[in-house]
């Protein structure tokens, strides 16, 4: 029987941590149940949006702003379950509820966090997920712990990172066997008002390190317009899916990435990595990583030095790789696929397939 999950995540002209996490759980869920059925609510310039391969309803601006529309397509695709992820407001709630959906609120960031532990918000929610390990995003505080015993509504849990079914066919067909010791991740592609870091210092240091010598790899999001030149040391890879990146990385050395989700991914994948703030809530995330021997993040000047380094040095490679094993960081993916399975009322054919 088909059932229909909406995923309801920030989304505008640039960033994409919030779609690329969902697209993820999508993924995920139809890897394992082909007749579910996901369904995007995305703003219309986001460049994401072209060419997805579930359903989206464009909106003019980022779902929290349109809270007629948000409801409008609860109340036509009364979906089983609506992941709100960065995004929602307190009526957006209010229509999954009304048309018994299942509602699930992912939080990354201090704000976003805030307003999910507000008694209001907690009666309307089943999960409220943070994004990130509890090390990096922080423990519940008092007052977080005291609302979930007052109000006995939503059950929280941190996520340390999802991880999207691995799609190595498409990364050995797109590599046609180059071999990278470099991958460098910057993001979605597009640049943010409150940092001076852009992608393009990640492409010129990529190009850089292929010039020295080194294979490497670039993702170029896709708001990532430059144009690059490919040589016998360096690729370009545009537009790749969630499954073809955790493939990817899977594969590197080294990961050159910003302090996004892509960061936290790859330490889950126990890569080594170099980690450089593109948006105004990375340099904290990055600070504990490092503080945890999990990155390193060097100054912008010495990226290059510091990458070049690391892959003529196997024991320091080797040393990073020993201390990211000791964090015990996992991919919640499993977790969450259980959950949105129980609430899709497959746990029943799940228990029959584990018996047989």
């Amino acid at each position: 029987m088909e059932q229909s999950v909406l995923f309801v995540p920030v989304s505008g002209p640039s960033g994409m941590g919030e779609f690329a996490r969902t697209r993820a759980v999508a993924d995920a869920l139809v890897a394992a149940w082909p007749a579910v059925r996901p369904h995007f609510l995305l703003h219309r310039e986001a460049p994401y949006a072209q060419g997805l391969r579930y359903p989206v309803i464009r909106l003019p601006k980022s779902p929290t702003l349109c809270s007629n529309e948000v409801i409008a397509a609860i109340q036509a695709l009364r979906p089983k379950v609506v992941w709100f992820d960065n995004a929602g407001r307190t009526d957006q709630l209010r229509a999954a509820r009304a048309v018994e959906a299942r509602v699930i609120y992912v939080s990354s960031r201090a704000r976003q966090r805030y307003k999910a532990f507000r008694l209001r918000w907690l009666s309307l929610l089943d999960r409220h997920f943070i994004s990130y390990p509890e090390a990096l995003a922080g423990e519940l505080g008092f007052f977080e712990r005291w609302k979930l015993r007052y109000a006995r509504g939503a059950q929280v849990r941190f996520l340390d990172a999802m991880l999207a079914p691995f799609d190595f066919e498409t990364i050995d067909r797109a590599l046609a066997g180059f071999a990278p010791e470099l991958v460098v991740v910057p993001g979605g592609g597009s640049g943010f008002h409150d940092s001076t870091m852009t992608p393009e210092r990640f492409a010129h240091w990529a190009q850089a390190l292929a010039i020295a010598g080194r294979r490497v790899v670039f993702v170029a999001g896709p708001s990532f317009k430059m144009p690059l030149a490919e040589t016998a040391n360096f690729r370009v890879l545009r537009n790749l899916g969630g499954g073809a990146l955790m493939a990817l990385l899977q594969r590197a050395r080294l990961v050159l990435v910003n302090g996004g989700d892509t960061l936290v991914q790859a330490i889950v994948l126990g890569k080594a990595c170099v980690a450089v703030p593109i948006a105004g809530d990375q340099p904290a995330r990055i600070a504990r990583c490092v503080a945890l021997g999990a990155a390193l993040a060097p100054r912008p000047d010495d990226v290059e030095a510091t990458c070049a380094g690391l892959l003529a040095d196997a024991t320091r490679i080797a040393v990073l790789e020993a201390s990211i094993a000791t964090l015990g960081w996992h991919d919640a993916m499993p977790h969450v696929i259980g959950l949105l399975e129980d609430y899709l009322g497959y746990a029943w054919v799940r228990a029959m397939r584990s018996a047989s």
